[in-house]
């Protein structure tokens, strides 16, 4: 069988496993993102559903399948916080869920205030 890559057109949606697992409450909010598939010619840009300090969720026409790297790029106010990712969902033809794999403290810290603040407002 051959290897769809890391896009699932028209695939059926993949379940999501047990209870609710994420680790921190996700806001509803708009952030500029950038999505890096290794092998890429060039990113993915869109914009964040919600938003967390372990992960997103992106709308998307054309999904991303479940386990795909990712190099992620968000960009907050004037500041660019950079991770590693992977997808963790797919809900075809509408977006994915996404989990941040790893970060810079300073990245973090930066996260942690936009969201902050974007729960205060």
């Amino acid at each position: 069988m051959k290897d769809p890559g890391p896009y699932s057109h028209g695939r059926m949606k993949q379940p999501r496993k047990g209870a609710e697992k994420r680790e921190s409450n996700r806001v509803k909010v708009r952030v500029p993102v950038e999505l890096q598939i290794e092998g890429s010619k060039g990113p993915i840009r869109t914009e964040t559903a919600d938003l967390s300090l372990t992960g997103f969720y992106v709308e998307m026409m054309f999904t991303l399948n479940v386990e795909t790297p990712l190099d992620i790029k968000l960009q907050i106010g004037d500041t660019t916080v950079l991770a590693v990712g992977k997808v963790v969902t797919c809900d075809p033809t509408v977006g994915n869920g996404i989990s941040f794999t790893k970060m810079l403290a300073e990245d973090r810290l930066a996260l942690a205030n936009f969201l902050q603040a974007a729960k205060d407002s």
